[in-house]
């Protein structure tokens, strides 16, 4: 079906560092992370804390694993419970991209995330042989240097690359992928949302569409799929074939980009009121992320998760406005009227919304029934400034020194959670 002689054909390691918050914090308290039992949670002083990360042998042992909560975690004299140090674990992945750079410049490494990072090796085989070998060089590195683990996917392009690292590499540890290998190890992938890019929601709209594995993915009418799931069909069939033309420093997922934050509560909200100053102090958050990256968007999402004593339930919901904008009360406009629209009146505990449908913040739209938009939105970026030269929390809304508010606690963390 394709011509893999016109693709790119380039070397991409996909290196994964392995249970990074957990290894971190067991190497810090002199433990092996391989051996030992560890997980962090975000407050060990609250049972019912969500469990950011766990080590190996608790996850194959103990079933412990992101997303838990401590009162998961049993009573057993081996098991170490910590809080998260990011700011150490921002400083040690720092450093780790300082290992990377030793073998390729700074421009052909793209830090994905704290823990994941991609490294273009074209070119360095003179100096540092192969692409395996330079793989094994840097994992020696890493284990030497800091007694962390890691995994390492190489393939032809992004996608081949990261496909190799979740589907091999964290099982064997360095593992390589060519177009070659797709039918017999991409192809036969099921259930579907084990392949990156595809959740269980879109997974249950592809089975009740007959495809139940990524080699029928391949093989299906593209036209089909397009009128089925739009853009988001065309892009899923390539990947299904192993394409991908993005470079390193662009997403991955193009079209995908949007600005967004989830919060869950420290303590169940029960007043209407209370409500929407946390929405007010997450809207400011959503949109300068938007404006730290000069951009704005049409799409906002808004959603609400219910508490647990009100036996789970929720709802998330979206609005496109005529006009792209980043600019905070515009947000929280359009969230207020899908919190009206939809809340139940019920106990809430997660808070999420995000602003997509993203276009570049490079002119402003004038509005003769609002005069003052250019000055709330010139507003927005002298905030950003202020905040970014004396400290996040040297400008706050008012709301946020009311009991409800969140800001102030959250000033002080890195990541969302405890240095």
């Amino acid at each position: 079906m394709f011509d893999y002689s016109k693709m790119p054909q380039q070397y991409i390691l996909c290196v994964d560092m392995k249970s990074f918050y957990a290894s971190c914090s067991a190497v810090m308290a002199g433990l092996d992370p391989l051996q030992c039992y560890l997980a962090v949670v975000g407050d060990k002083e609250r049972e019912g804390s969500i469990v950011l990360a766990a080590s190996p042998k608790m996850k194959k042992e103990f079933g412990i694993k992101t997303g838990s909560r401590k009162f998961d975690i049993p009573e057993d004299p081996r098991i170490v419970v910590v809080e998260p140090k990011m700011a150490t674990y921002v400083r040690v992945s720092m450093e780790i991209l300082r290992v990377f750079n030793r073998y390729v410049p700074k421009e052909a490494i793209h830090a994905y995330s704290v823990d994941e990072s991609f490294l273009k090796v074209d070119g360095t085989s003179k100096l540092w042989g192969d692409p395996v070998t330079v793989a094994k060089k840097i994992k020696d590195d890493i284990e030497r240097e800091f007694q962390l683990t890691c995994a390492i996917g190489i393939g032809p392009n992004l996608l081949m690359s990261k496909l190799c690292l979740d589907l091999e590499a964290k099982k064997t540890g360095i593992a390589q992928w060519t177009y070659e290998d797709i039918p017999k190890k991409l192809w036969p992938i099921s259930p579907l949302r084990d392949m990156w890019g595809i959740g269980r929601r879109l997974e249950k709209t592809l089975n009740g569409m007959g495809i139940f594995t990524v080699g029928q993915l391949a093989q299906y009418d593209l036209k089909k799929l397009e009128k089925k799931i739009g853009v988001m069909g065309n892009q899923l069939y390539h990947h299904a074939w192993g394409i991908d033309l993005s470079e390193i420093g662009a997403p991955i997922m193009e079209g995908q980009i949007s600005f967004g934050k989830g919060q869950v509560l420290l303590r169940d909200y029960k007043e209407e009121e209370e409500i929407k100053r946390v929405i007010l102090e997450m809207c400011e958050e959503v949109a300068k992320r938007a404006r730290n990256h000069r951009k704005a968007g049409r799409t906002i999402s808004f959603g609400l998760s219910y508490s647990q004593d009100e036996l789970g339930g929720g709802f998330y919901r979206s609005r496109t406005i005529e006009n792209p904008t980043n600019t905070t009360m515009d947000i929280y406009r359009v969230c207020l009227e899908l919190f009206h629209e939809h809340y139940e009146g019920k106990t809430v505990r997660k808070i999420s919304m995000s602003l997509s449908n993203i276009v570049d913040d490079t002119d402003f739209q004038l509005d003769l029934f609002d005069l003052n938009g250019w000055k709330r939105h010139a507003l927005g970026y002298t905030v950003d400034h202020i905040r970014q030269r004396f400290g996040s929390d040297a400008l706050l809304r008012a709301v946020s020194y009311t009991k409800a508010g969140t800001a102030r606690q959250r000033s002080k963390l890195v990541g969302g959670h405890k240095m």
